[in-house]
This record gives structure tokens, C-alpha cells and sequence, in this order.
């Protein structure tokens, strides 16, 4: 049995700008949620739910990042890493909740619509575009570090052409007096959020069923390794997981040869692997042309 398990100790760029975004967004969560309150614009609550929602987002990737890098052991041989996918459930789960709270008072709106000052709606929404907009060229800044912080940057850019959103509205009751506009641009914000949560709950239940990763065509990779010259056969190919950056695969490799070189084979694999999925840990099986079917095999494919 051969092993390369691709380990790369980097060195994290600063979490500094994530803690200053999270702090410029729970800002924005309490003023737009106070005000929404004071002058019943359910178009500002769910906004600063949606804010809530990325702090919770960004809480849980600096809390993962931490936890992520502590040394696998023993016990645990894969480290924490998909412990970003436990978070990312739980988070979603909680916030299902306030979403659908806040779709039913808004349901209860269209019948009894609320006067609400599209002067002071519209202000706030500037305020809170503001925050976002800084927010966002924060966590641009270290987007490149890896998918947490992508994922992290566009929350925060939505939360921006929300708060846009927003602000459409509020001058569209200023100018025009549509009431109606304030429940409608709440309920497309809960939609948005649903269907938002479902993508990232259908991710980590995915990831925790080590499911192969978004992205990588299962069917693809096998042809890509039939396609090493030295490589007749593949079985008992598996590709999962740990967290959002290791990528891992294991397999049975059957060569045309009965005296096949080993070491070749495993680095044209690697090299493959890499190049063109970015998978680093790899656990490969070289079996010569004249071996026969694995007999104790019980879950191959």
C-alpha cells in the first residue's frame, strides 16, 4: 500500500479584516433592527437578519479556521477539519427558524400593510449600504485565502445589493406611496436566505456523508486514471473530504503489467490528481496485470 498524504503547513494570512467585518456587521444588524422595529419596515428586519446570518458565517469560519488547524491525533486521524461542516449545519438550522418567523409576519402585512417613513427607511439603508460596502472591501482583501473567506466576501457583497435593495424601496414609498413594496422586498430577502441555507445544508450533510466534492466529476477521474498509460484498471475508487480545502481519494490500481513500476505509476497519478482537481492526499493500491479479483473487497466499486 502506497501513501501520500500532501501535507502543506502554510502560514494563514491575517484574520484581522474577518473580526473588523464582523464587528462592522453586528453594528449594522442593531441599527437596522431597531429602526425596522420603530417604524415597522419588515424590509429592514429581514435585512439585518440576513446580517445576522453572515455574522454567524463569518463567526463560524474564524472559529473553524482555528479549530481546523489543530494536529489530527490518535483518536481523530483526520484532524478537525469537518467540523466547518458540523458549524454550517447547525448555523443553518438555527437561522431556518428566524426565517420562516419572519416570512409569516410578513405574510400578515400584505392584509394590513404599515405606514411606514420611507425618509427614515431610506437613510438607514444608506447607513447600512455604507457598512457593507466596507464590510465587503474587507473580506476582499483575504478572499484569496481559501473558500471559507470566498464565501464569507460574497455574504457580505449580497449583504451590499441587499441594502440597495432596500433603499430602491424606501424611494419607492417616498415618491410613490407603495406600501405593499416594503413586505414584497421582505419576502424576496427570505427566499433569497432559504434557498441560500438549503445550498449550504445541502453541502455539509453531503460533506459529512464524505459524498464526493462539489466541483469533481466522479466519472471524470476514473477515465482521467484509465487514461495513465500504465493503469488498466480502476476499483474501489472513493474521493471525499475533510474540509473545504483537502480533497482526498483512495483506489485500486491495476496495471497492464505483471512487474509494473510502482513509483512511476503513483506519481503520474499524483501528478494528474493535482494538476487537475486539486486533490493532494491520495491512497493509492498497485495490483499487477496477472492478480486476481480482491476476494475481501466488501464495499468496492
Amino acid at each position: 500500500m502506497e501513501h501520500n498524504h500532501g501535507h502543506h503547513h502554510v502560514q494563514p494570512a491575517s484574520l484581522k479584516n474577518l473580526i473588523f467585518a464582523i464587528l462592522i456587521n453586528g453594528g449594522i444588524v442593531a441599527f437596522e433592527m431597531i429602526f425596522g422595529l420603530l417604524i415597522q419596515s419588515m424590509a429592514l428586519v429581514s435585512d439585518a437578519v440576513h446580517n445576522l446570518s453572515d455574522i454567524a458565517h463569518m463567526l463560524f469560519s474564524y472559529w473553524a479556521e482555528k479549530v481546523s488547524r489543530r494536529p489530527a491525533n490518535t483518536a481523530k486521524t483526520y484532524g478537525y477539519r469537518k467540523i466547518e461542516f458540523i458549524a454550517a449545519f447547525v448555523n443553518s438550522i438555527g437561522l431556518s427558524v428566524v426565517i420562516a418567523f419572519v416570512f409569516w409576519e410578513t405574510l400578515k402585512r400584505f392584509s394590513a400593510p404599515a405606514e411606514i417613513p420611507g425618509q427614515v427607511m431610506l437613510w438607514v439603508a444608506v447607513v447600512a449600504l455604507v457598512g457593507n460596502g466596507a464590510a465587503t472591501l474587507l473580506l476582499q482583501k483575504i478572499s484569496a485565502r481559501n473558500i471559507n473567506m470566498k464565501t464569507a466576501w460574497i455574504h457580505s457583497l449580497q449583504d451590499s445589493l441587499f441594502s440597495l435593495g432596500v433603499i430602491v424601496g424606501a424611494l419607492l414609498i417616498m415618491f410613490f406611496g407603495w406600501r405593499f413594496v416594503d413586505p414584497l422586498l421582505s419576502l424576496a430577502i427570505c427566499v433569497f436566505i432559504a434557498r441560500e441555507i438549503y445550498k449550504i445544508v445541502r453541502q455539509a450533510v453531503n460533506s459529512l456523508l464524505d459524498a464526493v466534492p462539489p466541483g469533481i466529476d466522479f466519472l471524470k477521474v476514473r477515465n482521467d486514471l484509465l487514461a495513465i498509460p500504465a493503469v488498466a484498471e480502476v476499483n474501489d475508487l472513493h474521493i471525499w473530504e475533510t474540509g473545504s480545502e483537502q480533497k482526498l481519494l483512495s483506489a485500486h490500481l491495476v496495471s497492464g503489467e505483471d512487474s509494473p513500476d510502482h513509483e512511476a505509476i503513483i506519481r503520474a497519478v499524483q501528478k494528474m490528481l493535482i494538476e487537475k482537481y486539486g486533490i493532494k492526499h491520495t491512497t493509492l493500491q498497485i495490483l499487477p496485470a496477472s492478480a486476481g479479483a480482491m476476494e475481501h473487497c466488501y464495499h468496492c466499486n
